[in-house]
C-alpha cells in the first residue's frame, strides 16, 4: 500500500496553498493606525453613496438609506449622533462610519428653550409627541424648571434612548 502510494502519488495535484503552507506575512499593520483628525474626514452632508460605501458594512441599501435620512431634513445632519435613528446601522458600523466622515456642516436650527417652551413648540422636536410633551411642561411646573437635560430622562413617558438625537434641538433658556 505504501509502495503502491508511491507510484500514484506523482499524479496527485493539489492547489499551492496546501503544497507551499508558509505562513502567510500579512504587509497590512494594524498597530500603526491613526484615527483620522477632523480635517481628514469626509462631511457626512456631501458624501456621496459611493464614499459612503467604502466603509466596511455598508452597501447600496444602507448607503441610500443614509443619504435618504440626510435629505428628508434640508440642510442635513446636525451631529454624528443621528446616524443611530438610521434603520439597519449597528453600532459597530456607525463606529466605522465615524472613523472616516463627520458632520463639518450641521444644518442651522433654532433651539428650543426647554424651560419656557409651549406644547407646540416641544411637538416640532423630533421624537415629542403631543403626551410627552405635556409631561414635560408638568415636570417643568413641579420642578420649578430643569437644570440639565439629562433631567427630561425621568419624565413619564419620555424616549429615553433617543435622547442624545432630543438634546440637539433643545437649551436650557
Amino acid at each position: 500500500s505504501d509502495s503502491l502510494l508511491e507510484i500514484i502519488s506523482p499524479y496527485f495535484k493539489f492547489p499551492e496553498w496546501v503544497t507551499n503552507s508558509k505562513p502567510s506575512t500579512s504587509s497590512k499593520s494594524y498597530d500603526n493606525f491613526k484615527p483620522k483628525t477632523i480635517s481628514e474626514k469626509t462631511d457626512l452632508n456631501k458624501a456621496t453613496a459611493q464614499q459612503l460605501q467604502s466603509v466596511y458594512g455598508i452597501g447600496e441599501k444602507l448607503s441610500e438609506r443614509i443619504i435618504k435620512y440626510r435629505n428628508k431634513f434640508e440642510g442635513g445632519f446636525i451631529d454624528d449622533v443621528q446616524l443611530t435613528d438610521i434603520y439597519g446601522l449597528t453600532p459597530e458600523v456607525v463606529e466605522r462610519i465615524l472613523e472616516k466622515f463627520t458632520v463639518k456642516t450641521p444644518r442651522l436650527i433654532t433651539k428650543i428653550p426647554l424651560n419656557s417652551a409651549t406644547q407646540d413648540q416641544l411637538v416640532t422636536v423630533q421624537y415629542i409627541d403631543y403626551e410627552v410633551a405635556n409631561n414635560i411642561i408638568e415636570a417643568r411646573t413641579l420642578r420649578e424648571g430643569f437644570k440639565s437635560l439629562e433631567e427630561l430622562t425621568k419624565v413619564k413617558d419620555f424616549p429615553i434612548h433617543k435622547i442624545e438625537i432630543i438634546k440637539l434641538y433643545l437649551t436650557l433658556d
